[in-house]
């Protein structure tokens, strides 16, 4: 049992040694690009070997960095990690405020298969420098470029090398490095290669070269007005590897640059002025009567609302003009018009009912109101009916239609006629038969 003893205790003393590490310090310097790689290599001897043949060493391993004792980073210490395969970067810049101030910031690595965890400490001290701030500061916009693949330590020693043969300068430094989506721009659809786009700024103790302000000339600024690229002529010496859009270019001298300076309002004692003793109304406050109030409060909306729904009753009811009188004002032809167009489509509905009856009167042979002849009926089967009225307009007579037709001397005949009428104000088709004498 001693010897079980000792050996858990001693796999426990193990296991604790191999999960705590010292914590790491790093000293950069104020105004200088700060860039610091979580290496996945460092935190995969905290877990457990992945067990497959050719992956032993995949395990996906994220990282969560904040400021020791609060949620999240301080505002110049910025993170990004592409993938759980890929290691993860703090980058910024620090500020003069920080110089002298121990910067603890908190690493914890997620093994996401196993669901383990590793915590270290980074200590950030951060070290006052006699250049900062470089009096001449250039900030150029690469569009091939992430921020994690501009922050490689080639790349931004090849991008500072092409600066320095255009620049020319004795000291020359990597000030900030920020991605476009932070500038607000877009992410970049995944095809074509297509790059997010990244701001590199530098500083320089020298003033910018004329190749540098050759974007500020009137001819470059109208061409980058147009969407056009600038005429730029050392353009050649980053175009191999780097994609600078030129007309983003911003040049800013510190030198000339007017300091606004403001004053911290005075806090004061934190105590607030003597008014005296509280003296609280009296209790022997007298009543107030609210019946008026709510009297006028509901009468005075009544009766508004009651002299407007009388307007508008006499407006509704009193002001009709009656059937009577629109039969009156209105043409007996279009009285005609409307009754026969009623009684047309009577008789279509009753025929769709069932189609075994007879034709209706408004297809039977009629006289023609003009000529007097006979009118062929219009159910034929080779009559076309789909453009033909199912009754002529009359236009001629307004109450009675009647076309004598020439006869011999002597012989009598009968007509058909139809006649207008109204009964009880309602147009109404009469036939009538007449024996004429000519």
């Amino acid at each position: 049992m001693v010897a079980v003893g000792v050996v858990v205790w001693l796999y426990v003393v193990v296991t604790i040694l191999s999960r705590s590490h010292g914590d790491r310090n790093v000293y950069p310097s104020a105004g200088v690009l700060f860039v610091h790689v979580l290496e996945r290599e460092y935190f995969k001897g905290e877990f457990a070997p992945y067990i497959k043949a050719g992956d032993s060493s995949n395990d996906p391993i994220t990282f969560n960095t904040n400021l020791k004792g609060f949620p999240d980073r301080p505002g110049w210490l910025r993170y990004i990690q592409r993938t759980p395969h890929s290691d993860g970067v703090l980058y910024g810049s620090p500020t003069a405020e920080q110089v002298g101030k121990p910067t603890v910031i908190e690493i914890t690595a997620y093994n996401r298969r196993t669901f383990e965890t590793a915590r270290n400490n980074l200590v950030i001290n951060i070290m006052a420098t006699e250049e900062f701030p470089l009096p001449y500061q250039a900030e150029f916009y690469i569009r091939n470029m992430n921020v994690e693949e501009m922050l490689a330590s080639e790349v931004l020693g090849d991008f500072l090398g092409a600066v320095k043969n255009v620049w020319q300068p004795e000291r020359l430094n990597a000030i900030n490095i920020t991605s476009a989506l932070d500038r607000g721009g877009r992410v970049p659809l995944p095809i074509n290669n297509l790059k997010e786009g990244v701001y590199v700024m530098v500083g320089a103790d020298v003033p910018f070269s004329s190749c540098l302000r050759e974007v500020e000339t009137p001819q470059n600024q109208l061409r980058c007005s147009q969407e056009m690229e600038p005429a730029i002529s050392c353009d050649k010496k980053f175009r191999a590897q780097f994609n600078i859009d030129w007309c983003k270019i911003n040049l800013v001298d510190i030198t000339k640059v007017v300091p606004v300076y403001w004053e911290r309002p005075h806090p004061g004692p934190g105590v607030l002025p003597d008014i005296g003793v509280y003296d609280p109304p009296s209790e022997t406050l007298l009543s107030r009567d609210y019946f008026s109030d709510f009297v006028v409060t509901l009468a005075v909306p009544s009766a508004v609302a009651l002299v407007l729904f009388a307007v508008l009753g006499y407006a509704m009811c009193c002001r009709r003009e009656g059937v009577e009188k629109r039969n009156m004002q209105t043409p007996d032809i279009q009285l005609v018009h409307h009754s026969s167009i009623q009684k047309s489509s009577k008789e279509l509905r009753s025929m769709s009912k069932n189609r075994e009856i007879s034709w209706p009167l408004s297809t039977l042979p009629v006289f023609h109101p003009v000529s007097g002849e006979v009118v062929p009926p219009l159910h034929p089967d080779n009559y076309e009916t789909t453009s033909t009225p199912l009754m002529q307009t009359q236009t001629n007579l307004q109450n009675q239609v009647q076309i004598p037709q020439q006869q011999p001397p002597g012989d009598n005949y009968c007509m058909s006629t139809f006649r207008r009428l109204e009964v009880n104000g309602i147009p109404e088709e009469r036939k009538v038969a007449e024996a004429l004498n000519l």
